[in-house]
């Protein structure tokens, strides 16, 4: 039976360049974006090559949409052999205002961090034993404010994706022990800095680090035997290093799972 391998953020950037390895891989993916078009041309480009791949489109500034796409994929894949959560935004170009998504919270924590939160728990059942859940996160983190959680004193673009990144990781290591047990692991990664991509292009910097590269080592993360039962695991461009010290405080985690279960209405 082919695996079934769901990658957010797969039309464009990183994803665009895994989703096509994944299925190279033998994977069936689930490309997932907002652009019907971008969407089509990168299942186009996987049928041509020999694969197997459908788009499914959802807008994580939306956590009803996030509900209603996670209904979507376990009605048609009832087993998600892979989730990859590389959907993001980035930092914007500095002195950016403060956004915000469709639900009012503060956009990079609610589209990096809390739309995957979210998406995990809605789809960590269809997730098999054996089975892999990545979450992308980066290098750039800084520690969580619980008393500012959505940074609307003094923003920046940059600390708000940092503290999103940190989320991130938190939220990683949380599900890995949850999952431990059912035989899923679940690990997240930075796989490099400032690569060619929409993302970065929106900042206004410059690309320093290659694109190809990256999407290697996501892939490296999702697919590679070497990684069986390997979990909780915070790898920078494909090395283990320790995350952020905030990352691995009980107390901060469990302040910040609490507060993500009910701002997720779970």
């Amino acid at each position: 039976m082919m695996k079934t391998a769901l990658i957010t953020g797969g039309t464009d950037g990183m994803g665009r360049v895994v989703a096509p390895k994944l299925a190279k891989a033998g994977f069936h993916v689930i490309v997932h974006g907002r652009s019907a078009t971008r969407g089509a041309e990168t299942v186009a480009e996987i049928k041509a090559a020999g694969g197997s791949a459908e788009f499914m489109p959802s807008n994580f500034a939306r956590l009803s949409d996030i509900r209603r796409f996670a209904t979507e994929v376990k009605a048609r894949h009832p087993r998600i052999d892979l989730l990859v959560n590389n959907a993001g935004i980035g930092t914007g170009p500095e002195g950016a205002p403060r956004e915000t998504t469709d639900d009012g919270l503060e956009a990079r924590f609610g589209i990096n961090y809390l739309s995957g939160f979210l998406m995990n728990h809605l789809l960590k059942d269809a997730v098999p034993k054996g089975g892999r859940i990545v979450n992308v996160a980066s290098d750039g983190q800084h520690a969580i404010d619980f008393s500012d959680l959505q940074v609307e004193k003094d923003y920046s673009g940059e600390a708000a994706y940092c503290r999103s990144k940190v989320a991130m990781i938190m939220g990683t290591l949380d599900l890995a022990e949850e999952l431990a047990p059912k035989g899923v692991t679940v690990n997240t990664m930075h796989p490099n800095s400032f690569m060619a991509t929409t993302m970065v292009r929106a900042m206004g910097h410059e690309v320093v680090e290659s694109l190809e590269a990256g999407a290697g080592h996501l892939f490296d993360l999702a697919t590679n035997p070497k990684f069986d039962g390997q979990t909780g695991r915070y790898l920078n461009r494909g090395v283990d290093m320790p995350a952020h010290e905030q990352c691995y405080d009980p107390e901060a985690r469990a302040k910040l799972r609490a507060v993500s279960l009910k701002l997720a209405g779970l």
